[in-house]
């Protein structure tokens, strides 16, 4: 039987307060209840009001939302002006994917992936570091694209090497304050929706197929990610990856 002062060892979360920066969906969304179930308090962030809301309303009470356009400078800036002290940092803000071969990259949209992917990492980083606590950390999300490109990943690749790349600088530029990624694989979330159902249901399949656990990733897999990263104490500078095997084959 577990005692209750065990439970309390391992609910290392509760009463620390979480921002998730793109937590109204997907693995931020994910991210941010598997938290506020061990007794954290959460602050979701996205670019859109509406979504906040409706995430907002779909966490335990208490729970804070905040609309913020995550490339602006000025608006990031003045969210971590506002929003006081806390503890851990999640960003996994990220526009749907839209992956082209080279010669029909568009150079905006391109642009665009780094303002928000990168960039609005960065931003996240030298705003949102003054505020966190002792003891607190950051962690990034980037992708297997990094490290396993296929064609069409041109940009996407690039972004998520910048981001593993940054996320060892950080490291060391905020030290000791823990910062770290996580590198996924493919996940069921709303990242693929620029691509057509039919087409997307398609590649979970071949993906099920290909995959050494047989089945693609779930919110509720990344969260778990995350949450380790917010829990041990350890670790900085590093990219843990969570992508089924798909490196391995």
């Amino acid at each position: 039987m577990i005692k209750p002062e065990q439970n309390e060892r391992r609910s290392t979360l509760r009463g620390k307060r979480v921002i998730v920066l793109g937590g109204t969906s997907g693995m931020g969304f994910a991210t941010a209840e598997a938290a506020a179930d061990e007794g954290a308090s959460v602050v979701v962030v996205s670019s859109r009001q509406e979504k906040v809301d409706a995430a907002v309303s779909r966490l335990p009470q208490g729970a804070e939302g905040h609309a913020v356009d995550l490339a602006n400078e000025t608006q990031v800036r003045d969210f971590f002006g506002r929003i006081g002290e806390f503890d851990h940092l999640v960003f996994t803000a990220g526009d749907p994917l839209q992956l082209a071969t080279l010669g029909e990259v568009d150079m905006d949209a391109a642009r665009q992936m780094f303002n928000l992917r990168y960039w609005g990492a960065l931003m996240a980083a030298k705003y949102g570091s003054v505020n966190i606590r002792s003891g607190g950390s950051i962690t990034l999300a980037s992708g297997t694209a990094g490290v396993r490109p296929q064609k069409g990943c041109t940009v996407a690749g690039s972004v998520c090497g910048a981001v593993e790349a940054l996320t060892k600088a950080l490291a060391v530029e905020l030290s000791p304050l823990r910062v770290n990624a996580v590198r996924f694989g493919l996940m069921r979330t709303e990242m693929w929706s620029g691509i057509p159902e039919g087409d997307r249901n398609a590649m979970y399949k071949a993906a099920e197929k290909f995959l050494p656990v047989g089945r693609v990733g779930e919110p509720e897999d990344a969260a778990e990610a995350f949450l380790y990263l917010m829990r041990e104490k350890y670790s900085t500078g590093q990219t843990i990856v969570v992508d089924g095997g798909a490196t391995l084959v």
